[in-house]
């Protein structure tokens, strides 16, 4: 589940959202994530190139993809794709590293979940893994 919180990282703005990860039996995990710009969160959410955050709704997770050093750089080393299984405007959507979180202007995402910590992605991709977490449900 990802959720809008009210803080923000200090030095660009950028709305902090919780990924909540619960699998049976396992203890709930919680990251720190962004979605979207800091000066855009309340932008549409369906339309693409807007820099808002994911829209509300429920995603199929994708597999864990090593981008490797070639990739791009402000998504981090690894990607796991999220499709939308409802209507709107927005593809190309995942969950990545922001590497420049709180630390540039490129901070935040251009619509896609932006763990803050290297650690949190590398646990993150090790539990998506698993063969019972194949959701993500985002809310308002």
């Amino acid at each position: 589940m990802l959720n809008r919180t009210t803080r923000s990282l200090p030095r660009t703005g950028d709305l902090i959202w919780s990924l909540r990860l619960e699998t049976p039996g396992q203890p709930v995990q919680h990251f720190d994530a962004v979605s979207g710009r800091a000066h855009r969160q309340n932008a549409d959410r369906h339309r693409s190139g807007t820099r808002a955050p994911l829209p509300a709704g429920r995603y199929f997770l994708g597999p864990v993809e090593p981008l490797g050093p070639a990739g791009p750089r402000e998504l981090g080393p690894i990607w796991i794709g999220i499709e939308p299984q409802f209507p709107t405007g927005r593809g190309h959507l995942g969950i990545h590293l922001d590497p420049s979180a709180n630390r540039n202007a490129n901070s935040g995402t251009l619509g896609c979940v932006g763990l803050i910590r290297w650690d949190d992605m590398q646990t993150l991709a090790g539990l998506v893994q698993r063969p019972n977490v194949r959701t993500l449900a985002v809310s308002e």
